[in-house]
């Protein structure tokens, strides 16, 4: 898996951050995750553990959720969708959700367009905290 992160700017085409080791962190909530993004997709990973729940929700950004590993299900109206190992599910923007893992937790990749504003704020910290402390591996 790379290990680059590339940011594009108005002012500079593109910054490159070299190498930053991509750790899932925990985020509180019963999960761990670790992003990227441009100006217009991001991607997450995210590490859920069992018997976790994201009450109904909805967001502006357009949701393509590839589990990897375990199973997530979610909610969408009356409707719930198992989503499994190497199985994909496409969430249009605006429209209520909920998701929950089984009792053997996932691990799974989202691309998000347009980027979610919580987890852009995580990936710069994540960049401020490199650029700062110069924690880079070449």
């Amino acid at each position: 898996m790379s290990d680059t992160w590339v940011k594009h700017t108005a002012e500079n085409v593109r910054e490159m951050y070299k190498r930053v080791t991509v750790v899932p962190k925990p985020d509180g909530d019963g999960s761990a995750m670790w992003s990227m993004a441009l100006d217009r997709v991001m991607l997450t990973y995210f590490v859920v553990q069992p018997e976790r729940r994201w009450d109904t929700h909805s967001h502006e950004s357009e949701q393509i959720t590839l589990v990897l590993e375990g199973e997530l299900f979610f909610e969408i109206g009356p409707d719930v969708v198992s989503v499994g190992a190497g199985q994909a599910i496409g969430i249009p923007a605006h429209v209520p959700h909920a998701v929950s893992s089984g009792k053997s937790g996932a691990t799974a990749a989202d691309a998000w367009s347009p980027p979610m504003r919580e987890y852009l704020q995580a990936v710069d910290r994540e960049i401020n905290d490199v650029s700062r402390t110069g924690d880079r591996r070449d």
